[in-house]
């Protein structure tokens, strides 16, 4: 009873090693059910409003189906990454939980206790030492993969099934392996699809592996294939995964693979290596195996050159998990070979890229051998010298690994930790707003599109008032409903004829077609709060707010009137060129020049640009001079970052010159602009100056 007691007390070691790592990688914030602030930006913005929308539509059949985001596009809580094994589990209870609730942080909590667990487990068929299996276990936790997916794909970050699966494969004597598989296979189905590719091919290597020894007779083995084959179909289905039909397949097979040198290629998250050349798509290919880990590799192959490891016997009795392990790799390299910034092609034929292109990110292949490469160094260690000897190595290993890595975990930290919020901020604060959403009943984007540049916005706003909305950002998207939605916006755009239950944002671009066809009788064409809303019926609206039409003056650069805040956080025609891809605070500058567009009152007097600068320890500033119409305006230079308040005056000459031309035209110059790269700041190669927040006319 003692003993039992001390092995009790003992697990829970690696379990608290899991939930210190938590905290001090992530840190306590991220627990807060009510706070998402940290998931504002990026691919946890679409995982969050995903369960949004699921946990207050009503149960359907498949459970996972999500038709509230999406809509005709056709949705499912798998396609939005929100994690349908806890949106299953939260949703029975939403009626009682606060009404801004997310489970993300939980998930993250629970992949660091788990990815430590398992770790544990892992090293515990090597050897019973428990100094050497927590050690183990803590260089499973830090794992570059597993922490860089914490920072956007939050399901990816369940790194912890990859290790249940390879200590089910490894165990000599498994009991109940059936319904060990089984419970790991339908988690992980109900977790994410890449996730389960690489969990289900361990697992199918683990029954032709041991039916091959004898150990399982082909009878059982074909009983557990069908058995769990149909146990995964059911989760799958459930979860929403064959709703879409067509448009499982998407582009990027050979794009985002990789590259050879991934392990030992830091990508800004070291200390101690530098950053290799790679391509543009590589960054899904990330396997920077650590400092640490490198180091025991490097005494792991010493160890194997010396011989009397049991490793060569070892490996040899699992030849059917050794070819997956290689099928993974050479998916991941896929038929694009990078190795640093040389590619080396050969073919294949266009059926086999088709079904590759369902798991197009083939870089994130690599992960169960980036695993096994961990266990292996472990293991050689352990076997191969002295207790003391390879705890002192393991122990150094650790050390270096959480160190050298602290570069890139450090950032996931401050992005956790900033100031909690229960709501995002928005733009849209117009009295409009909310007597729209009591006259319509969905949120649509003109045209329909997969993640357009405001679909964040209209998403939000369609959540907070409970509105359907076809503005989502999806992993994946039945191609034929787009193709058709594409078509009926085109129909609706040239006869002016719209649903009369939907409320349309229109993009610059769809604005002309608009205003030549639209029944001004009837609707409403308007920018408000700098969205331009088509609002159908909503002259005949009785109880619908009042709002100023312009659907016979609406121009493609609106005026903005004095004291109207401009944001930059989507694409607007006021930024013509020389501008990058909007982000959720703004929008950078590309180059040394860009052009701003604006139409001003004649009482102007001022233009206030609130604005970052690409200013960092070893670029100290940023001279900035603005132009209008060909007059100087204004020569500074930004020596901070962030809090950038710029304050153009509009002098006689400028407004002579306005006039003349009809718009005001701010042509801007940055000869100090420079890219990351070329400080030695990672790889991003684009030439930054001035981050556009926001512009106010005084």
């Amino acid at each position: 009873m003692k003993d039992s007691g001390k092995q009790k007390a003992l697990a829970l070691l690696p379990l608290l090693m899991g939930v210190f790592a938590f905290f001090m990688v992530i840190g306590p914030r991220a627990l807060d059910p009510q706070n998402i602030a940290w998931l504002e930006s990026g691919d946890p913005a679409t995982h969050y409003l995903g369960w949004v929308f699921f946990r207050h539509s009503p149960w359907s059949f498949p459970l996972g189906l999500n038709p509230s985001y999406g809509l005709e596009l056709g949705s499912a809580i798998i396609f939005s990454d929100s994690n349908p094994l806890l949106a299953f589990i939260f949703k029975p209870f939403s009626a009682w939980l606060p009404e801004t609730f997310q489970y993300f942080g939980i998930w993250l909590l629970a992949c660091f206790v788990l990815q430590a667990w398992f770790g544990w487990k892992l090293i515990g068929l090597v050897t019973p030492n428990v100094a050497l299996k927590l050690l183990g276990a803590g260089l499973f936790l830090f794992s570059p993969p597993m922490f860089l997916r914490m920072g956007g794909h939050l399901s990816l970050a369940g790194h912890f099934l990859i290790l249940a699966a390879l200590y089910l494969a490894l165990h000599p004597g498994l009991r109940k392996r059936r319904l060990a598989w089984g419970v790991l296979l339908a988690a992980t189905a109900l977790v994410h699809a890449y996730l389960l590719a690489m969990v289900a091919l361990i697992w199918i290597a683990d029954v032709a592996g041991r039916t091959l020894k004898g150990q399982l007779t082909r009878r059982t083995a074909v009983i557990e294939v069908v058995l769990l084959f149909l146990l995964v179909s059911v989760c799958c289905w459930q979860a929403g995964y064959f709703s879409i039909g067509d448009g499982m397949a998407s582009g990027g097979f050979g794009l985002y693979r990789m590259n050879l040198l991934a392990p030992i290629d830091a990508s800004g998250w070291s200390l101690v290596l530098p950053d290799l050349p790679e391509a543009s798509g590589d960054y899904e290919g990330f396997n920077y195996l650590g400092a640490g880990t490198l180091l025991l590799v490097i005494c792991a192959a010493v160890v194997l050159l010396r011989g009397k490891t049991g490793f060569g016997s070892a490996a040899r009795s699992l030849p059917i998990l050794l070819l997956a392990l290689i099928g993974l790799l050479l998916f991941a390299l896929s038929n694009e070979i990078g190795i640093g910034l040389l590619n080396v092609h050969y073919p294949l034929p266009g059926k086999i890229v088709k079904l590759a292109n369902i798991f197009r990110a083939s870089g994130r292949m690599f992960w169960p051998v980036f695993y096994v490469i961990v266990f292996v160094a472990i293991y050689l260690v352990v076997r191969g010298t002295r207790p003391r000897i390879a705890v002192s190595l393991l122990a150094v290993a650790l050390c270096i690994q959480v160190v050298d890595t602290q570069n890139g975990w450090t950032g996931l930290r401050q992005a956790r930790m900033m100031a909690p919020a229960s709501e995002w901020s928005t733009p849209l604060r117009d009295p409009f707003w909310a007597s729209a959403a009591l006259h319509y009943a969905n949120v649509r984007s003109l045209p329909s599109q997969n993640q357009s540049d405001t679909w964040q916005l209209l998403a939000n706003y369609a959540a907070k008032y409970g509105l359907n909305t076809d503005s989502a950002y999806l992993g994946r998207m039945s191609s034929k409903a787009l193709d058709q939605a594409q078509k009926k916006t085109q129909r609706m755009l040239e006869t002016g004829q719209y649903d009369a239950d939907s409320l349309y944002f229109l993009d610059e671009n769809s604005i002309p077609a608009a205003v030549k066809t639209i029944n001004g009788d009837t609707d409403l064409l308007a920018r408000i709060d700098g969205r331009v809303v088509l609002a159908p019926g909503w002259k005949r609206c009785t109880q619908c707010l009042a709002v100023a039409d312009e659907s016979h003056s609406m121009q493609l650069v609106p005026m903005i009137k004095t004291g109207q805040q401009q944001l930059f956080n989507y694409k607007t025609h006021h930024l013509s060129q020389g501008w990058g891809t909007p982000e959720t605070w703004g929008t950078w500058s590309e180059g040394g020049e860009a052009d701003i567009l604006l139409r001003v009152p004649p009482q102007a007097h001022s233009i206030v640009i609130e604005a970052l600068a690409f200013v960092q320890p070893t670029h100290l500033g940023q001279t900035v001079i603005f132009s209008i119409n060909g007059v100087l305006a204004l020569s500074t230079r930004l020596t901070a970052l962030q809090g950038n308040r710029i304050e153009i005056p509009l002098t006689a000459a400028i407004h002579e010159a306005v006039v003349n031309d009809k718009l005001m035209r701010i042509h801007v110059q940055l000869p100090d602009a420079i890219s990351p790269k070329q400080l030695g700041l990672g790889v991003d190669p684009r030439v930054l100056g001035l981050g556009m927040k926001s512009l106010t006319v005084q």
